[in-house]
């Protein structure tokens, strides 16, 4: 299963509402997980079986909370049992699909 989650802190008292240092704490669980990952600006995504993703995710969730009084997290998954490695091979496919739509264009 692929999931995409992000999770933030609120009531930090931090004047500028930066949440990096709490965002920092929850990558750095996912990435010693071990589990193929990829954290971009908006969202962190992770790939594996439904137990030891959504480990990492509570687990995650649990360290950012230490950063706030409360905590939001929002999570999207991708259901397709008997696949894996679909983390790069849709993205892949995406970019392949992209390539011959515009082999097309004149």
């Amino acid at each position: 299963m692929l999931v995409a989650f992000s999770v933030a802190p609120s009531g930090t008292g931090s004047a500028d509402g930066s949440v990096h240092d709490a965002v920092a704490a929850a990558v750095r669980i996912v990435r010693e997980s071990g589990l193929p990952n990829r954290t971009t600006s908006m969202f962190t995504e992770l790939e594996g079986e439904w137990d030891e993703v959504f480990d990492v995710v509570r687990r995650a969730t649990e360290a950012v909370g230490e950063y706030g009084s409360r905590v939001s997290l929002v999570l999207k998954a991708d259901i397709r049992p008997g696949y894996s490695g679909e983390l790069d091979a849709k993205i892949q496919r995406l970019e392949t699909a992209i390539d011959g739509a515009s082999e097309g264009v004149a």
